[in-house]
């Protein structure tokens, strides 16, 4: 049964790390390994769909005006406006991550489940990733084409591997395509919001039942979920303003850090 100190541990990785271009899956499967986690059946699912929930309630609350700009032009007016564009952009950009989800899903679930070794690996690609992103020379497109939509969208379906960082894959993707920095994390932000809600009904929808959440407890699930949407909305806003001031770097180190930790732990047996 987990605690309310784990939870709260928990949901503050998964706030954090969700936004920041560091790897949420692998931080949450490094912070169990380490504090010894063992979870039932079922339940790290319905936990894992509350703060994701909560990553998303904390995404809405920062990039409201854009989101109801969003929605104002997509469904009050006929015309082939620029909201309209934008947002058939970001349908575009979850057509590879729906076929992961779609026709590899027992492949991804498979890898997740491999240990600390895949999670290293795939924070060092982070690193490399962001490294690329910070000295890429810049081009600074006006907007992000329906292509650079489609190729960020095929990263984040890359992300879905424990380690990759899902921000941090599709910003530098953007980066490397040459659009404006700014515009890419907002685009980021956005366009996981359906996916993420999606992939947590589908996922809940097969554990959920009244003993997994009496064995988890009301007030853990609760715990996790405040903890996690406070640091989510930190580290959103936060992630924006590091975007604009090309700081991608020190995220880069760190998961190269992390990521030499991880792998060690995992070769070593830990």
């Amino acid at each position: 049964m987990m605690s309310w100190w784990e939870a709260l541990i928990l949901g503050i990785v998964q706030g954090l790390t969700e936004f920041l271009p560091v790897s949420s899956s692998g931080h949450l499967t490094i912070m169990q390994t380490l504090l010894g986690i063992q979870f039932a059946e079922g339940d790290m699912v319905l936990f894992d769909v509350i703060v994701h929930a909560a990553t998303v309630c904390a995404t809405v609350a920062v990039l409201w005006k854009e989101i109801a700009w969003l929605l104002r032009g997509t469904f009050t007016t006929p015309a082939w406006n620029a909201e309209k564009q934008y947002a058939g952009k970001i349908l575009v950009s979850m057509i590879p991550v729906f076929v992961v989800g779609m026709f590899f899903k027992d492949q991804v679930e498979a890898i997740f489940g491999s240990g600390l070794i895949i999670v290293g690996i795939c924070l060092l690609l982070t690193a490399a990733l962001l490294c690329f992103a910070q000295y890429a020379k810049p081009r600074e497109k006006q907007q992000i084409s329906w292509l650079d939509s489609f190729i960020i969208g095929v990263g984040q379906a890359l992300a879905v591997l424990p380690g990759l960082s899902r921000s941090g894959t599709t910003i530098a993707t953007g980066i490397l395509l040459g659009n404006k920095k700014e515009q890419v994390a907002q685009f980021s932000f956005l366009m996981v919001l359906i996916p993420i809600l999606g992939a947590a009904l589908l996922d809940v929808k097969d554990v959920i039942t009244g003993e997994v959440v009496s064995r988890l407890g009301a007030g853990v699930l609760i715990i996790g979920f405040v903890a996690a949407f406070l640091t989510g909305y930190a580290a959103c806003r936060w992630m924006l303003a590091i975007v604009k001031k090309q700081k991608l770097i020190y995220f880069s180190i760190y998961c190269c850090i992390i990521g030499l930790f991880a792998l060690l732990y995992g070769l070593l047996g830990g």
